[in-house]
């Protein structure tokens, strides 16, 4: 009996310490802390400020909109030549992500501009200047999709 006891003890506090929290970070840099009762809540209140670069010459490369204000002299940035022929048999280079921001925007797959990217072969976060307004596209092994704020 005192087995069966100790032994139903054992369990009970096990599954208690396998549910833990998770800590995640928004885009906006604040922390939230995920409970295992699928609720959560701030650790970071204030969001954290976002030192901005401002330069004296800043044009406009887009002709509708003024938010993604690019130096005259901007140069998109090189993509590793490896990844990329590797990304080429799934149709997920960059040139295939430019035509799916293109399609989504509704503008021309010139008007698209790669700002900034992150990759790897598993995956790739890519911000884009599109029509104007700057967007946000995540990869996953060869599926291309907008990235969705949570948060």
């Amino acid at each position: 009996m005192k087995s069966f006891l100790l032994t139903s003890l054992f369990f009970i506090s096990f599954l208690s310490f396998s549910q833990d929290n998770h800590i995640v970070k928004t885009e906006d840099g604040r922390r939230v802390l995920l409970k295992a009762d699928f609720t959560w809540e701030y650790i970071d209140l204030v969001k954290p400020k976002i030192k901005e670069v401002k330069t004296e010459t800043t044009v406009a490369k887009t002709s509708k909109g003024d938010t993604c204000k690019l130096a005259e002299d901007f140069v998109e940035p090189k993509l590793d030549k490896k990844i990329q022929t590797e990304l080429k048999k799934g149709r997920a280079t960059i040139i295939h992500v430019k035509k799916k921001v293109a399609k989504d925007n509704k503008c021309e797959v010139e008007d698209v501009i790669l700002l900034s990217a992150k990759e790897s072969k598993a995956s790739g976060i890519y911000h884009f200047c599109a029509n104007g307004t700057k967007v946000v596209y995540k990869r996953s092994g060869h599926s291309i999709a907008k990235k969705i704020k949570l948060f």
